[in-house]
């Protein structure tokens, strides 16, 4: 057997090829034995709307209760906030979620949440691989012995989460705006919350179908040429709001149909939170982040940091210290008031909120995020290539062998997680293979859109020849 390793965001791998009961076995009771370690008795569990995920969260469930640790799992499939919500809600010690997040639909994972409500400490994380077993020789209760034991109960977390949501928001307000919107779940766990909480949204792909016909499930742009065409097509909606498979990322359209990237939600939420909210913390953002966040803190006079890839780290600051706004390009946004968490519906909740109190439309409160920090854009793309292609253009970038990407000549080089090739004028380009996918990612951030694309073409051929 391969040895099982947790990437940027848990461990995850094809349904049926390394993504196996028996691999699911192995994992859970690596993981428990690293709760026992730290004498932790309980456990939360949940899973979303991927294929089996019922299954693959109950084997986990016999597993935890085979070496006699409480489980308290989810009924029916959850979003991965509502299982780190329950998770601190209930004195967990430890929250596993079955999910492989945005990944293809043929892919199932694993995650761990700490007693938090964040994703576990990288350095737990290293613990808990280190005692992943290569056989799982448990002999393993059925679900009614351990409910009879005492080992499992049952929880809503969906009804925990809506009620958390109600005493955070201002859901009146909302309602009474008028603020029409355009919901995406892309099959994903955020459909059944959307529903209730927006009850006159126009809704798309807000039914359980573990295939995601076909799509993964991850909230930019080209997965969302529906969503897009409905918003622009229809003047009165205001706001197009996309969660990914397991509903904690978040993607965003104004109402003319253009997508709002995480970085421009990033700001808005920084805006909202300092300006309009007074509220004061540090900003904490990962490595491919717009610098204009940087800018923002410190018109602000806020304490910045800049992490490597990956929401873990994020949360373990969180973890720590008094964070206002922390988030990473791939939209995973967490803010003050909640669990240190990224969380797509809580997100969307907050622009929403925004817009209804300030009488603002998405359009007017970007462009005062403009007003201060200027103008930009920013893209992604992800390039599939061999595995020698990519370690070979990894090895380039680490000899310093790339001096210019077409006519972008290099200025500077940072390489914290990946590496940001700095072009001056505030442009960039960075170029990093995924943690979950096998693929290279390659960023880029500009005045406009085009030039954001010229620089991205321009890499691909250097890259590329």
């Amino acid at each position: 057997m391969t040895a099982i390793k947790f990437g940027t965001d848990g461990w995850r791998a094809i349904i049926a090829q390394e993504y196996t009961v028996d691999n699911v076995k192995c994992v859970a009771e690596g993981t428990a034995r690293w709760m026992l370690q730290h004498q932790l008795k309980q456990v939360a569990i949940g899973y979303d709307t991927r294929f089996a995920g019922q299954l693959f969260a109950e084997t986990s469930a016999r597993v935890f209760g085979a070496l006699g640790i409480k489980v308290i799992l989810g009924k029916g499939f959850v979003s991965t906030p509502m299982v780190s919500l329950a998770t601190a809600r209930t004195g967990s010690g430890l929250g596993v979620v079955i999910t492989a997040s945005h990944n293809p639909p043929s892919y199932n994972g694993f995650k761990l949440k700490s007693h938090l409500g964040g994703p576990l400490a990288p350095a737990q994380i290293s613990e808990v691989e280190a005692l992943i077993p290569d056989i799982c020789t448990l002999e393993l209760p059925d679900l009614d012995t351990l409910q009879a034991q005492g080992l499992l109960k049952y929880l809503d977390m969906e009804q925990m989460y809506l009620e958390h949501i109600k005493a955070n928001f201002d859901l009146e307000a909302i309602y009474r705006s008028g603020i029409s919107i355009a919901y995406d779940a892309m099959y994903g766990a955020g459909q059944n919350i959307m529903r209730t909480l927006l009850p006159n949204a126009r809704l798309l792909h807000c039914e359980y179908n573990p295939s995601f016909m076909g799509q993964a499930p991850e909230p930019i742009h080209r997965n969302l040429r529906e969503l897009a065409e409905l918003v622009a097509s229809n003047p009165d909606i205001a706001l197009g709001l996309a969660n990914d498979g397991d509903a904690d990322r978040i993607g965003m359209y104004d109402q003319d149909g253009r997508f709002v990237d995480s970085h421009h939600i990033l700001l808005l939420l920084l805006l909202y939170m300092h300006r309009y909210k007074g509220e004061k913390g540090k900003v904490v953002v990962t490595f491919s982040v717009t610098d204009k966040m940087r800018k923002m803190a410190q018109i602000f006079g806020l304490d910045f940091k800049v992490t490597k890839i990956g929401f873990k780290y994020i949360a373990e600051i969180m973890a720590e210290e008094d964070v206002i706004v922390g988030g990473e390009e791939s939209g995973g946004l967490a803010v003050k008031g909640h669990i240190p968490e990224r969380d797509g519906v809580w997100i969307g909740l907050m622009i929403l909120e925004f817009m209804a109190k300030t009488g603002k439309s998405l359009q007017q409160l970007i462009q005062e995020v403009y007003d201060l920090v200027g103008p930009f854009a920013s893209d992604r793309d992800d390039l599939h290539l061999k595995e020698s292609q990519k370690q070979a253009i990894i090895a380039a970038c680490q000899s310093g062998a790339y001096k210019a990407f077409g006519t972008y000549a290099v200025e500077s080089v940072e390489d914290l997680d990946g590496y940001k090739f700095n072009l001056g004028r505030e442009q960039w380009v960075m170029i990093r293979p995924s943690g979950t996918e096998p693929v290279l990612r390659v960023y880029a951030q500009a005045a406009d859109s085009t030039t954001v694309r010229a620089i991205l073409d321009a890499t691909r051929e250097t890259l590329l020849g």
